[in-house]
């Protein structure tokens, strides 16, 4: 993981560049507004959360009272109460989207394409459930169903993210597919779900992707190559991804009080990732070809 320094230079550095463009661009209502200077600025804020998707703390009050104030005192000398802390998060939320985009990786022509499940309460709490009672679906997994949203990714053969899309839980993981991949190249790999005659020959028209995807049982069977039947078996790369964005960087949780925080958690959890030095990766397609 990036050291404190590290990290904060590089979101201050984003922040220096985006933040004046985003004040030009926001709308005026012509009335006057009281604009009160914070104590943090916007880079101290969002390295403070997202250092939290990299610490080994499961529970972020506690991380800000025990690790954050008592031990990064030096490093941010304004701190303020966790109550005033939490109120500032709704307003990075914005900032957060553009410096995610900025960490995504480069298209190398070889992507691997996943959705998985957000539960935002247990299932037993599904029917008195009001935070997200608008936002959030119902929705069913390969294991069980559940109330939250979907997260849908795209990633290259190095593990760096490409694109990702959060949608309730009730969208089919195929409708996202064309936005995902609007400027991507190549093959995509993905699982049984995608499979579609008509996504794979729209894709194909429009930006000259192939989708190529497992057949099911019933389904008559195809010739493969051999280099793409040996990388749709290294598709469980982006499961791998899934699984550390859920059980280190703590995407998942099921007790949130606020959507705007809820999404303030998961985009920190992708950003600590994209800053995650060693990921999950495949070895080239040359390197995957038996030799002569």
């Amino acid at each position: 993981m990036l050291s404190l320094e590290d990290l904060f230079c590089s979101v201050d550095d984003f922040c220096q560049i985006f933040e004046p463009r985003w004040e030009q661009q926001l709308l005026s209502h012509n009335l006057r507004k009281r604009k009160r200077s914070r104590t943090l600025c916007l880079s101290e804020i969002m390295t403070i959360v997202i250092s939290f998707h990299q610490s080994c703390y499961r529970n972020f009050k506690t991380y800000y009272l025990e690790k954050v104030q008592k031990h990064w005192q030096a490093y941010f000398p304004r701190l303020v109460s966790y109550n005033r802390f939490v109120e500032w998060l709704p307003s990075i939320l914005i900032p957060l989207c553009a410096y995610l985009r900025s960490r995504f990786g480069a298209c190398s022509g070889i992507s691997f394409m996943d959705s998985t499940s957000l539960r935002v309460c247990h299932n037993k709490r599904i029917h008195q459930h009001q935070v997200f009672q608008n936002l959030a679906a119902r929705g069913k997994t390969s294991v069980d169903w559940f109330f939250g949203f979907k997260l849908h990714l795209v990633v290259n053969d190095k593990g760096e993210l490409l694109n990702c899309q959060i949608t309730p839980g009730n969208i089919d993981d195929r409708k996202p597919v064309p936005k995902l991949l609007q400027q991507l190249f190549g093959k995509v790999f993905a699982d049984k779900g995608y499979i579609s005659l008509q996504l794979a020959k729209d894709l194909w028209k429009s930006a000259g992707i192939q989708l190529i995807t497992k057949l099911k049982r019933n389904m008559k069977q195809r010739l493969m190559p051999l280099g793409e039947r040996l990388l749709l078996r290294k598709r469980a790369v982006i499961e791998t991804i899934i699984d550390q964005l859920k059980n280190i960087s703590q995407i998942e949780h099921s007790r949130h009080r606020s959507p705007v925080n809820c999404f303030v958690n998961i985009l920190c959890g992708l950003i600590a990732y994209c800053h995650q030095p060693k990921k999950p990766s495949i070895a080239t397609i040359h390197n995957l070809l038996p030799s002569a």
